[in-house]
């Protein structure tokens, strides 16, 4: 059991590794891309640079920016699920077993991870 677990925490690891490689890349590829000038091009008239392919990609981030936070979450919520049922199992707790196995089947809520990591990046 303990192999397994250490098996879906490690893939889980990797995989916010790949998220964040991720988002390095959309940020490196929003930066390089072109811009266009909307306006005249002073800030006096509302004149503004933006790129169409960085807009494009930003709103692409924003809109699954919660189901990428979702994937390793959930992974983790089911790891540490399977381990707690596991050890309620073992000392014959099978209400406690059940409700381990019931709180990980729930989706977890990503909403406090993101605002958190907004708050983080903010301080910065």
């Amino acid at each position: 059991m303990q192999s397994v677990v250490s098996q879906v925490r490690e893939a889980a690891g990797d995989m916010s590794a790949g998220i964040k490689l991720y988002g390095t890349a959309v940020q490196g590829a929003m930066e390089s891309a072109g811009t266009l000038t909307v306006g005249d091009g002073s800030s006096a008239n509302g004149g503004r640079a933006a790129g169409l392919v960085a807009v494009a990609l930003g709103q692409f981030a924003e809109g699954t920016e919660a189901d990428l936070a979702f994937l390793p979450l959930r992974a983790s919520n089911s790891a540490n699920g399977a381990v707690e049922a596991t050890n309620a199992y073992i000392t014959g707790n099978l209400e406690q077993a059940w409700n381990a196995q019931r709180q990980a089947m729930l989706a977890p809520d990503v909403t406090a991870l993101l605002q958190a990591a907004r708050d983080r990046a903010a301080q910065r």
